[in-house]
């Protein structure tokens, strides 16, 4: 492992590490490859390949879970080989390795076997990755860390979905159904970012040498994470218990009326809203401490869940789906960085890793629900549309009571949390 490199300067006096910038670049590239598959997916499964809601809330949810237990592990990993690098380059390498099977794609079988390779890469990278991370940045820098890095993330999106609408527009206009052709022709276009975003971080990043790393380790356990971190990672459960995937949000779209290229569009300023909310929201967490950042946010996704379910014209959805942005903008630096708040140094990849699997653990249930809410099975009909929208505003309020009521206030990167002046742990 090297020493620290040295750090670059942001907004006129924050130094960042090397790492921060490449490992936002990386995230960058891979997705604006993403992204060029990932929005229409679930419209080439309807479209194309006929899959009803159900079976695509099944392979969004069973891709997620998979991945879940992968996370744990490789946290796991991660804290006991001290590293974090290599884990995560050979995880996006994994993911990158997926993309041209889906020019193979003919089944929803098949798709679900692509989303599952796809998903392994992805939680052998992610504790990894974010503990480099949060290594490399102080802990009252944190928030705007993960910010800047969600920000860099949701730029490659914004890039991958301008370059599918554009692909789409040439290729069949404003047709409201996606072609099995221009579905294709975009997996082609989405290989170079994702090849170049694997290099980059095996070239770029570096390890970095922690005082503890020095001295004998201690025991690497789940126990050693404490009772504060447990009662978020309690809360996060339920509030994705009623978080389906996106996928379905796109099906909502399609459903009250928007062409292919409109929920591109939408997509898109979704995602706009998303990178420039992300780090101003990830450093407001850093002053006046995650748990109030993340209430907020999870507030704001009951009301956009709420305005999903009680949509009935385009131009609502083109609404929400703007609030919604601001949501995954708000939320995504404040709740990685809390959880390094909350745990002791030399567990922080494995506290990543909890906390990824138990949210992948219910992501499963959570799309099937949602299908099962929409469309219903087994020759029952489901209550609509609307139904699984209004169950997730309301388990995002009984998240937000719960949080709450289990993790103390903090104050933004100044430490442990404490609770009645003591660590609650």
């Amino acid at each position: 492992m090297s020493k620290r490199s040295p750090a670059r300067s942001v907004n006129g006096g924050a130094r960042l590490h090397r790492n921060v910038w490449v490992a936002s670049a990386t995230s960058f590239l891979t997705d604006v490859s993403s992204e060029m598959i990932l929005n229409v997916l679930p419209l080439f499964l309807a479209n194309v390949l006929g899959v009803r809601v159900w079976a695509v809330g099944a392979v969004e949810g069973l891709a997620d879970t998979t991945a879940s237990v992968v996370k744990l592990g490789s946290g796991w990993l991660a804290d006991r080989l001290r590293a974090r690098k290599w884990l995560a380059v050979a995880g996006y390498a994994v993911s990158t390795s997926m993309k041209p099977l889906y020019l193979l794609a003919n089944s929803w079988g098949v798709v679900a076997a692509i989303r599952w390779g796809d998903r392994i890469g992805k939680g052998i990278r992610t504790a990894p990755r974010d503990a480099l991370l949060a290594d490399s940045s102080p802990p009252g820098q944190r928030g705007l860390v993960f910010g800047l890095h969600r920000a860099a993330d949701t730029g490659g999106a914004v890039v991958g979905l301008l370059v599918t609408v554009w692909v789409v527009h040439r290729l069949q206009g404003e047709s409201t159904l996606l072609e099995a052709d221009t579905f294709r022709t975009l997996v082609k276009w989405s290989l170079l970012p994702a090849f170049v975003g694997v290099a980059l971080l095996a070239a770029g990043a570096r390890d970095i040498r922690r005082p503890e790393d020095a001295t004998e380790r201690p025991e690497i356990r789940l126990r050693g994470l404490g009772r504060p971190f447990v009662g978020f990672v309690v809360a996060s459960a339920v509030f994705q218990l009623g978080n389906s995937a996106d996928a379905f949000l796109v099906l909502r779209a399609q459903e009250r009326g928007l062409s292919v290229s409109a929920v591109l569009w939408v997509l898109l300023a979704f995602n706009v809203v998303y990178a420039v909310v992300a780090a101003p929201a990830g450093a407001l967490s850093d002053r006046i401490g995650r748990r109030a950042v993340i209430v907020t946010a999870w507030l704001l996704y009951a009301a956009c869940y709420a305005g999903f379910a009680v949509a009935d014209a385009r131009w609502h959805i083109v609404a929400v789906y703007l609030v919604y942005g601001a949501y995954h903008g708000i939320a995504a630096g404040a709740a990685k960085a809390l959880v390094s708040d909350l745990v002791p140094s030399h567990l922080v990849a494995l506290a990543y890793g909890g906390y990824a699997a138990a949210i992948g653990v219910v992501t499963l249930p959570a799309s099937l629900v949602a299908g099962v809410l929409w469309e219903g099975v087994g020759g029952w009909g489901g209550f609509g549309p609307a139904a699984p929208f209004a169950f997730g505003a309301t388990t995002a309020v009984m998240a937000t009571a719960l949080l709450l009521a289990t993790v103390p206030r903090d104050r933004g990167g100044t430490g442990p949390v404490r609770s009645g002046g003591r660590l609650w742990r």
